[in-house]
């Protein structure tokens, strides 16, 4: 443990632990989270992998009390793997008994690497694009013969339409006769032009079909094998928590396997390592160092809570018999009676003027069942239907639409699937853009190992379209518009974080938080769908 000096005064400690998933650290975990920061700039920031695209890492903190002498002091870990090692002087170990894991890992990695090589060289192989070419080159062939085919049939079957009319109704019996035996001749022709393609087809796709069966088996055995070692990895986690008990990861996440990565987390490396210690946690802090991560959300100093994927289930079990703030509920504050206020009403449809802080739909339980949907269902006892037709965050205030009648709703809904609905964002950025308007085109998807939070991922994610126009610029932050031609969620947040650099202003998810996130729905313009006439409502931003 490193020891501060000079030692905090009592009255600077928390009286219990902070919440690891509350998104500002105490000031103690603050000020060891400023000295490692010190050290890393002037060491381990030399690392060029760290300053590569994608190469940064997530570094925490832990503060700690020293029972036997009343010390405070702080440990540190990395997240993961740091140079190619678990394992680097100053920082936690992981929580996994490495020698035991050295004893048979590497054997499996050649195991596996094994499989996956004979998969290669069988699909790569000549016997492999030799079958896979007589498929190809058959198939092409086949298709030929039968435009060909289909062609001349077209044309013998017009040729007979105009005998048949220049004949008339006294055409002689042999002439029909002839015409319809060519007609005859012609079916004929396709169904054994067919017999045969599909006895061609066969023959060419059988060894196709066994290289296929042969590259299944293989990638079967290879997952098998990985399946296995995989629980043989989290075997390897025995957690014991500050009440004294032994947990297995696999029962801390049951009946769900843990995910990837399960327990390499900076936060509960900190937390095995002070219990190993007999150090009593005081506060947590986690921070990204270097470049941010490829798919973007991460800006190097910044703080992040625990995500909530693997560290979710695994820190409350942790945590057991230690004093601890219970985890943020966000959209808990109070929103007043009267919201949210009406903008425009008639029999069909309602828009709102939604307050930051309030959900759209209901959450999970207590305070997060309160939103938009609820007070409406509460205040217009004859609305029917899913009434909500799309959605703004928690943290976004602005238009919101609500159809009265499923009807409606289901109208309203085509609208924003066919992009008919015209939505204007207004929103400050922390930074100053260069350009005055542009186009940001990022897929996006969710991120499974912290939800909500979405990245970008150019290979799984959806497609996610914004333009914007710059309007001013102040003390360098940009005001912006922004314009949605997708609704993804948090598509606006990322974009401005990711794709221009400068993320809108509060964002306590992809950027700083503030006292709000300054991003608010000012103007929603759609075809009413009982009179097609074109609505549009405006809200101006409270910012």
């Amino acid at each position: 443990m490193r020891v501060f000096a000079p030692q905090p005064a009592v009255s600077a400690l928390p009286p219990r632990l902070p919440s690891p998933f509350a998104r500002e650290p105490h000031p103690i975990a603050r000020r060891a989270a400023a000295e490692l920061n010190a050290e890393l700039r002037a060491g381990l920031a030399a690392d060029a992998r760290l300053a590569t695209p994608g190469g940064g890492k997530m570094f925490g903190v832990l503060v700690c009390l020293r029972p036997a002498d009343g010390v405070v002091g702080y440990l540190r870990a990395f997240s993961g793997m740091l140079g190619g090692r678990w394992t680097v002087e100053g920082f936690a170990p992981p929580v996994f008994d490495e020698a035991a894991r050295a004893a048979w890992w590497p054997a499996s990695e050649v195991e596996l690497a094994s499989l996956e090589a004979q998969r290669a060289e069988l699909g790569g192989s000549d016997a492999a694009r030799a079958a896979r070419g007589r498929l190809a080159e058959v198939s092409a062939r086949h298709a030929a013969e039968g435009d060909e085919m289909r062609a001349r049939h077209a044309a013998n079957r017009a040729g007979r339409h105009a005998a048949r009319a220049a004949s008339g109704p006294a055409a002689a019996a042999g002439t029909a006769d002839a015409l319809d035996q060519a007609s005859r001749a012609d079916t004929a022709e396709k169904r054994d032009l067919r017999a045969r393609h599909a006895a061609a087809l066969a023959a060419a796709a059988a060894p196709v079909a066994t290289l296929d069966a042969a590259l299944a088996a293989l990638a079967e055995a290879r997952a098998e094998k990985s399946r296995g070692f995989l629980a043989r990895i989290h075997a390897g986690y025995t957690l014991t928590t500050f009440r004294g008990e032994t947990r297995a990861l696999r029962d801390i996440f049951a009946p769900d396997a843990p995910p990837g990565g399960a327990g390499d987390c900076a936060a509960p490396k900190l937390l095995a390592h002070a219990q190993r210690l007999g150090l009593r946690p005081l506060a947590l802090a986690e921070l990204w160092w270097g470049a941010p991560p490829t798919t973007g959300g991460r800006l190097s100093g910044a703080f992040y809570p625990a995500c909530r994927g693997k560290c979710g289930p695994l820190l409350p079990a942790l945590l057991e018999g230690l004093p601890t703030e219970l985890a943020p509920q966000f959209g808990g504050g109070p929103i007043a009676a009267d919201e949210p206020r009406t903008l425009f009403a008639d029999a069909h449809v309602v828009v709102v003027a939604k307050p930051c802080g309030l959900l759209s739909v209901p959450g999970r339980g207590g305070a997060l069942r309160d939103s938009v949907l609820a007070r409406v269902r509460a205040r217009d006892p004859d609305a029917t239907g899913p009434l909500v037709v799309h959605r703004l965050d928690l943290d976004t205030s602005g238009v919101l639409l609500i159809a009265r009648d499923p009807a409606t709703h289901t109208a309203l809904q085509a609208q924003f699937a066919r992009r008919e609905v015209t939505k204007r964002y207004i929103a400050w950025l922390d930074g100053e853009l260069a350009a005055e308007t542009g186009t940001i085109d990022l897929p996006l998807r969710v991120d499974l190992d912290d939800r909500p939070r979405q990245l970008v991922d150019p290979a799984h994610g959806k497609p996610a379209v914004t333009t914007y126009r710059v309007l001013a610029r102040a003390g360098g932050r940009t005001r912006v518009e922004l314009s949605p031609r997708t609704g993804r969620t948090h598509q606006l947040r990322v974009h401005c974080a990711v794709g221009l650099g400068a993320p809108i202003t509060g964002d306590r998810l992809y950027g700083t938080p503030a006292d709000r996130l300054e991003l608010h729905a000012e103007s929603l313009a759609f075809l009413h769908p009982r009179t097609g006439e074109r609505v549009e409502v405006r809200w101006p931003a409270p910012f």
